[in-house]
């Protein structure tokens, strides 16, 4: 990847797929693409910097927000293919086997274990969109209410209730069911302290945390609690 020369954006859109998309095709921007769809109105476009910038005015000429994204690539576009090559050598030297917690792919929105354990999907993620939306209906279809994000920051779990909650009002109506997201780790704040705080709130949330483990060296007992509660 750091191989991969310069030139290339990305951009956040407040817009559907089906729009965006749409538009790309008739735009003569071919060194743009959509490169994630992360809820029923927001994807991210990657490609050419000049063509991104291109394609940014024309969506806030019409109202739409637009934001450009501090990477230093254009992931998941036409950019990266010049190392894709490579990557699939790496990937291919690597042993593979089946996932065994359940995930759902982010290539196609689905639960894949056989495809996962491949190198070429790992090819396919690098270069094809990110169904970020499509995965997270795909967890809550099977039964997840409460997400933990994983990263280095909470944008996942910025982009993750408005898919939940766009398809509940598409459901009943009422388009109240969002789940309960909660980020690891965010910016700015220091790690132990941001992963106690997910612990208490993943535990408060249903979740069962082991807090035996998470409290192992650190001199902490248990205590009883008063029965007053002003004692």
């Amino acid at each position: 990847m750091q191989e991969l020369g310069g030139g290339g954006a990305m951009a956040a859109v407040a817009a559907s797929e089906a729009e965006v998309a749409g538009w790309l095709g008739g735009s003569g921007l071919g060194g743009v693409v959509v490169s994630a769809v992360n809820g029923p109105g927001s994807v991210v476009l990657s490609g050419v910097a000049g063509q991104v910038a291109a394609a940014g005015r024309f969506w806030r000429g019409r109202g739409v927000r637009v934001r450009r994204l501090r990477t230093s690539h254009a992931f998941h576009s036409p950019l990266v293919e010049p190392m894709l090559g490579r990557f699939a050598q790496v990937a291919a030297g690597l042993s593979w086997q089946r996932p065994k917690i359940p995930l759902v792919c982010s290539v196609t929105g689905e639960p894949d274990p056989e495809l996962v354990a491949t190198p070429g999907y790992w090819v396919r993620q690098a270069r094809e969109p990110v169904r970020f939306a499509d995965c997270v209906r795909q967890l809550a279809r099977a039964g997840a209410g409460v997400f933990a994000e994983l990263g280095p920051d909470g944008t996942l779990s910025a982009l993750g209730p408005a898919v939940l909650a766009a398809d509940s009002q598409e459901q009943d109506g009422l388009g109240a069911d969002e789940g309960v997201w909660v980020p690891v780790l965010r910016a700015r704040r220091a790690e132990p302290d941001a992963v106690l705080t997910a612990a208490a709130e993943l535990f408060v949330a249903g979740v069962a945390v082991d807090w035996a483990a998470m409290f192992t060296g650190t001199g902490a007992a248990r205590v009883d609690l008063p029965t007053y509660a002003f004692q």
